[in-house]
C-alpha cells in the first residue's frame, strides 16, 4: 500500500522502480559508466597520485560525465539527502573487491572527512554509507574517527591544482597508534586531480608504516 502511494523513484532517470528495483531501474545500472580499474588491473586512477603519495591500489567505481548518469547520482546523494545511494555503491564496488586479492588484506577503512559543521547542516556525511558497506564486504573495521576535517573551506570543484594546494581542507589524524603496520582504505565520493586524497594520504601515512590503498564512487 505505501508502494503505491509513495512509489519509490529512480535516482537516475526517476521513473517509478519495479518491486525487484533499488535505487536504479535496469536500464539507468546498465548505462553506469563503469571504470572497471580493479577488474582489469589498469592503474589509470593509479596514475593521479604518481610522484606524490606511495598508493598500493586505486579503484573508482563509476567514470564522472557532465549532466550524465554519475553526476545525478553524486548530486542526489550529496545535496538532495538521499544516502542510501552511497551504500548501494559501496555494496556494489565492496563485492567486487571482496573477489580481489589486492584489497582482501584491507584492515581498516577510512572515509574523507567533512566539517562538522557542515555535517550539521547535511546531516550525515556522503561518504560514510559508501565506506561502510566497503568494510563489510572486506570484513574490515570502518572508523570515521581516526581523521577528521579541522578547517572549513568552500567548494573546491573548480579550483586548479596548484590553487587547490595552497588552500586545501586541513586535515588532523586522531589515533595515529591504530594505523600502524595496517592496511588502509581511504575513500571518497569522486576524484578529481586527486589533491584532497593526498592531503588526507599524507596524515594517514605520517609516522604509522601503514599501506595505503584508495577507492571512490568515481573518478572525473
Amino acid at each position: 500500500m505505501l508502494n503505491l502511494l509513495f512509489p519509490k523513484i529512480c535516482h537516475g532517470c526517476e521513473d517509478i522502480l519495479q518491486s525487484t528495483e533499488n535505487v536504479l531501474c535496469t536500464q539507468c545500472r546498465h548505462d553506469l559508466p563503469l571504470t572497471r580499474f580493479h577488474l582489469h588491473g589498469s592503474e589509470g586512477m593509479k596514475r593521479v597520485f604518481y610522484g606524490l603519495i606511495p598508493v598500493e591500489n586505486a579503484t573508482a567505481l563509476l567514470h564522472f560525465q557532465k549532466k550524465g548518469i554519475t553526476q545525478q547520482l553524486l548530486h542526489n546523494l550529496k545535496y538532495r539527502g538521499q544516502e542510501e545511494i552511497g551504500a548501494f555503491l559501496g555494496d556494489w564496488l565492496g563485492a567486487e573487491l571482496a573477489e580481489n586479492p589486492k584489497y582482501v588484506s584491507i584492515d581498516l577503512v577510512i572515509p574523507v572527512p567533512i566539517h562538522n559543521r557542515k555535517r550539521r547542516k547535511r546531516g550525515y556525511n556522503q561518504v560514510t554509507g559508501f565506506g561502510k558497506q566497503i568494510a563489510s564486504a572486506l570484513g574490515a573495521e570502518f572508523r570515521e574517527d581516526i581523521l577528521l576535517k579541522v578547517s572549513k573551506t568552500s567548494s573546491q570543484v573548480l579550483k586548479k591544482r596548484l590553487t587547490r594546494f595552497q588552500d586545501e581542507q586541513i586535515f588532523r589524524l586522531q589515533e595515529r597508534n591504530l594505523l600502524r603496520d595496517k592496511h588502509v582504505l581511504l575513500v571518497d565520493d569522486i576524484v578529481t586531480t586527486g589533491a584532497t586524497l593526498e592531503n588526507c594520504a599524507r596524515q594517514l601515512l605520517d609516522k604509522t608504516n601503514a599501506r595505503l590503498s584508495v577507492a571512490t564512487m568515481a573518478i572525473a
